[in-house]
């Protein structure tokens, strides 16, 4: 049968059919999902839609003639923009391909519903209550997935998840639907093809269970999203969502309250969004520079994606020279690496053959740029003080010291977040080659960060992939894992990885005391530290003007507003993944 005749023939499939239960609606912790042919007149639709709890998203669909419906409570209800696509179950379907060190597998546990709301919150999703979902994943009717990345020494991390529901064990559908919910795959996941095989291994387990077809809705802008649904034979279907008009959805049916708010970058848009969910008035001053003017009540502050009036212009130059910033935490007792004003006289060469290697970074600067490491020779170090120079009249030599490269976020002077930052990595597939996989992963990461991160295809990029023995069209072996930039800034294509459960109460400590020791209200402090869980450290920066998108799930917008506008501040909602009043 081909898709177009069997379309046809479950097109032709009666509703009405006696054993069908009626007014369905499926609780899945983050809102709703409400199947709209269960319902016999739209009266009974609307008292349902009503009832939305807050703070969560319920999704109406399949509804019989939905513009009436909306006609009925116009202030209340809109079409959502979004496409629905169904991929008819069959056993020419595309079969999820064999992976070793990625596992798909159902969710189980307390700690997988966690790492699926992490998941959830990094990729702007609403999360849900770890019991529900434990709960539903012992019905029939719920089938949650999780994607683990398998690591040589066996540990496991979830990378992905999905979620499916089965509507014949929902409320026995006479035409065998299913239908797909909640694909996240971690933003900063190296990996390739993880989404395809989540949503490859749903169908198989769907059409396993007797599902006839799987639908989903995709926003129709969406444009990765629906190249890869097309590619695995899904087709468009007239379905569509009706949704209530909630705070949480207001941009799928307002317009912005100013037109320059799409040009936002993530880290000035994340401050506007929090803002408006609070009622603040948000006036964009200038869309490419990230600055607002943020109003409530009597009270006006303008910010600059994470700086605002608030922080002076003296604490600011304390972290904009780093000079300044290292002999001000030296000071007040904080570890910093040893170093140096490079002068351009003997003492930079007996500085480096004192110490074996050093960093050499322009004096004041930001995203990374301008800073070599591992410097070891004296012809290095004159190449790398001259590059340096071309971005700060200053040069700073540094020892080098080892550890993971930790950001530290704190606003007024309390720790909000932390995170391990990793320089840019691809993973091997056995057949694509290294230059392939970079520019493949540079999309996945400029798509997951609005623009902000790329990894770029230039001299230093084939200078590392030189170093590991390959070159840049040469294929690199099957989960292969090949590092490709030697700093782990975001803009050159690093990943951020949140460790704010497990961070050290001293590295706490130290980055609430640089805080205060610099008097600046918002700041990420640079650690270098053996390990996260424990007490050793080294300051390398401070950074005046921290990306807050940079730290999801944890609360960071919430905070930053709270500081700016305190009697906003939100109260504790009844489930937070992060532990804190959100």
């Amino acid at each position: 049968m081909t898709t177009s005749e069997r379309r046809e023939w479950w097109q032709e499939q009666a509703w009405h059919h006696s054993d069908v239960e009626r007014d369905v609606a499926l609780d899945l912790g983050w809102g709703r999902l409400i199947l709209g042919q269960t319902f016999e007149d739209h009266e009974n639709l609307l008292t349902v839609l009503a009832a939305e709890a807050p703070g969560r998203r319920d999704i109406c669909m399949y509804v019989t003639e939905p513009q009436v419906l909306v006609s009925l409570a116009p202030f209340e209800l809109f079409i959502d923009p979004s496409v629905t696509y169904r991929l008819y179950l069959s056993d020419d379907i595309p079969r999820a391909a064999a992976d070793s060190a990625l596992r798909i597998r159902p969710l189980r546990n307390q700690r997988d519903a966690e790492g699926v709301n992490r998941l959830y919150a990094s990729c702007g999703m609403l999360t849900a209550p770890p019991p529900t979902m434990l709960r539903n994943g012992q019905s029939d009717t719920f089938h949650y997935l999780v994607a683990e990345e398998v690591s040589s020494d066996g540990r496991a991390r979830i990378i992905g998840t999905v979620t499916g529901v089965d509507h014949g064990s929902a409320f026995r559908d006479p035409q065998r639907g299913s239908s797909l919910w909640c694909l996240a795959v971690d933003p900063q996941c190296a990996r390739p093809g993880v989404g395809e095989a989540l949503v490859l291994r749903l169908a198989e387990r769907l059409m396993a269970a007797g599902a006839a077809h799987l639908d989903l809705s995709v926003l129709h802008d969406n444009s990765p999203a629906i190249h890869l649904y097309e590619k695995l034979g899904f087709v468009r279907e007239p379905v569509f969502c009706v949704k209530r008009k909630n705070p949480i959805n207001e941009p799928l049916f307002a317009h912005s309250p100013a037109e320059d708010l799409a040009q936002l970058n993530p880290y000035a848009r994340i401050v506007a969004d929090e803002a408006i969910r609070r009622g603040i008035h948000v006036e964009v001053l200038d869309p490419g520079w990230g600055e607002l003017r943020l109003t409530h009540g009597g009270r006006k502050v303008v910010t600059r994606e994470s700086l605002s009036e608030l922080t002076t212009a003296v604490a600011m130059s304390r972290c904009d020279d780093k000079r300044v910033t290292r002999r001000l935490l030296a000071r007040a007792g904080l570890t910093v690496p040893r170093g140096r004003c490079a002068d351009g006289s003997t003492g930079d060469a007996e500085f480096l053959d004192e110490l074996g290697a050093v960093v050499v970074k322009p004096a004041r600067g930001e995203q990374g740029k301008g800073i070599s490491i591992g410097v070891r020779d004296a012809e290095a170090l004159l190449r790398a003080i001259d590059l340096a120079h071309r971005y700060s009249d200053d040069v700073l030599l540094e020892e080098q010291v080892t550890g993971q490269d930790l950001r530290v976020l704190a606003i007024d002077h309390q720790v909000v977040a932390a995170a391990v930052r990793r320089p840019a990595a691809v993973i091997g597939t056995g057949e694509h080659t290294i230059r392939a996989l970079i520019e493949a992963q540079s999309r996945r990461r400029a798509a997951a960060t609005g623009g902000e991160s790329r990894i770029p295809l230039d001299d230093t990029t084939a200078e590392i992939v030189d170093e590991a023995g390959y070159r840049l069209d040469d294929v690199l072996p099957a989960d292969r894992e090949l590092v490709v930039r030697r700093t782990a800034n975001l803009h050159t294509g690093g990943t951020i990885h949140d460790v704010t459960a497990i961070l050290h109460p001293e590295l706490a400590a130290a980055a609430e005391l640089a805080s205060e020791v610099l008097d600046i209200p918002v700041v990420g402090m640079d650690f270098l530290v053996p390990a996260v869980d424990g007490p050793g450290y080294h300051v390398i920066e401070a950074n005046e003007r921290p990306g807050l998108a940079n730290h999801e799930p944890q609360p960071t917008a919430q905070r930053f507003i709270d500081l700016l506008f305190p009697a906003t501040r939100a109260l504790p909602t009844a489930w937070d993944p992060t532990g804190a009043a959100r």
